[in-house]
Parts: structure tokens; C-alpha cells; sequence
């Protein structure tokens, strides 16, 4: 069931499912990222994809297309200055520069949206090539 509200502006529905697998990322470690896409059919966010806990901030790149847009969640763990294990959780708006326009138009109209259904985000990135979300950005911000 997707949650329909507001007005036709309002940008995309979200399907259930998307909240429930953040929550396993958020609550229970099920998955080290999740990447969202936005199902032009059916007129809502829709996960594409999961990646293991033991899966590498390399397969989370790889696994976003080249060419077009995606919205994900990327649970960065990193150990502080003091030796303390943290974990922060990004959420990362996808909109490579050589992506259909339409696409990043409906990637930044639904985005707001979006993040809201998903709470206890701790940064966002904003990225049109990879080195815009490079391991070293989300360290720098983690920190």
C-alpha cells in the first residue's frame, strides 16, 4: 500500500516497503545500503536493491547506474578518534549529469518527500558524479 497525500505536485508515493527495509537497515543491521528508484508507472518510490552488511562501499557505487537517477541509503560505520565504534546513516540523492532531464526533474521534486518517510538520517549528500560521494566525503562528514 503506498501513502497518497497532499497534491499532485507533491512529488511520488512511497511504498511501504521502503520505510520496512529502512527500518531493518536503521534498527537491526540487516543491510549495509539500500538504493530506491522511482517506479514511473506506478507513480512511487519503489527498492531496487539491498546490499548485505558485509558488502563494501564499492559494491554500493557499482551497484547505482551510470545514467540515471536513484535515491539511497548508505549505513557508513567508522571508529572515532577516541576508539568508539559509530555508525552514521547517509541518505544519498543520485542524479548523475548525463541523466534524463525528465529523471532529475522527478528525482528533485520527490526528494523532500522522500526523506521525510525515512527518519533518523544523519547527513545528506547531494552527488552528480562519484567523486561528489567518494568514501572520503561521507568520512569527512561523519567526523
Amino acid at each position: 500500500m503506498a501513502f497518497r497525500g497532499g497534491n499532485a505536485s507533491s512529488g511520488m508515493g512511497v511504498a511501504e516497503d521502503c520505510r520496512n527495509t529502512f527500518l531493518e537497515l536503521q534498527r537491526k543491521k540487516a543491510f549495509r545500503y539500500v538504493i530506491f528508484k522511482i517506479d514511473e508507472k506506478k507513480k512511487e518510490v519503489v527498492v531496487e536493491k539491498t546490499g548485505g552488511p558485509a558488502e563494501s562501499y564499492d559494491d554500493f557505487t557499482g551497484s547505482l547506474p551510470e545514467n540515471d537517477c536513484r535515491y539511497a541509503i548508505y549505513d557508513f560505520d567508522f571508529v572515532t578518534s577516541e576508539n568508539c565504534q559509530k555508525s552514521k546513516i547517509f541518505f544519498i540523492a543520485w542524479s548523475p549529469s548525463v541523466s534524463r532531464i525528465r529523471a532529475k526533474m522527478l528525482y528533485a521534486t520527490s526528494k523532500d518527500r522522500f526523506r521525510r518517510e525515512l527518519e533518523g538520517i544523519h547527513y545528506e549528500i547531494q552527488a552528480t558524479d562519484p567523486t561528489e560521494m567518494e568514501l572520503e566525503v561521507l568520512q569527512e562528514r561523519a567526523h
